[in-house]
């Protein structure tokens, strides 16, 4: 995030790894997003209680060395949160899934994402991440545009794949690949520009 970008939402703006997350603040924030269509992975607003169930096993996850939270803060309330896990097939363990990145509809446009994901991309460097996937439905062009421009590539689609209600729309694959010497320095790069960044 660029200072002006910061210096837009005040400079409270935080990005944290989150060895915690309040449940509730976290429900609040996904039941809007959710149920204003964006495309998190639910149809409906998940309760209470699935977001008690996702965070717990990030969780673990993250406190076993297999995953990584982060969170974006605007003085002391939740803006965002996105993670990744470690791949659990054997084979796979070298690799990571980037699996979900929210942020606040009020604070969209504002770098947040960016500065999410690049931090989330910049611990799975440090832990060794090999490969870091992650797919999104193929009209989310904003986001595929954010993840293209920090060193993403698409490797693959499966067209009309995602269903919501009778509308169909592309499942769209994209990778970055962390291992020296190949494809992926921008969002490392990305990472250094983030306000405040723990």
């Amino acid at each position: 995030m660029t200072t002006a970008e910061a210096g837009a939402l005040g400079d409270g703006l935080r990005i944290e790894r989150a060895r915690a997350l309040d449940p509730g603040a976290a429900h609040a924030l996904l039941a809007p997003l959710v149920q204003g269509g964006a495309p998190l992975g639910w149809l409906e607003p998940p309760g209470p209680d699935e977001v008690t169930a996702l965070l717990d096993r990030v969780l673990t996850a993250v406190r076993a060395g297999d995953g990584s939270l982060r969170a974006a803060y605007l003085g002391e309330d939740l803006v965002g949160f996105g993670y990744w896990l470690r791949y659990t097939r054997p084979t796979h363990r070298p690799h990571a899934d980037l699996e979900r990145l929210a942020v606040d509809g009020a604070a969209h446009g504002h770098g947040i994402g960016r500065a999410l994901t690049a931090a989330l991309v910049a611990d799975a460097r440090r832990a060794g991440i090999e490969v870091l996937t992650l797919d999104a439905r193929g009209d989310n062009t904003r986001a595929i545009g954010l993840y293209e421009s920090l060193g993403f590539r698409e490797y693959g689609r499966l067209p009309d794949f995602v269903a919501v209600g009778p509308r169909r729309y592309d499942k769209v694959f994209h990778m970055l690949d962390l291992r020296p010497g190949r494809h992926g320095g921008g969002a490392e790069d990305a990472a250094q520009g983030s306000r405040s960044v723990t």
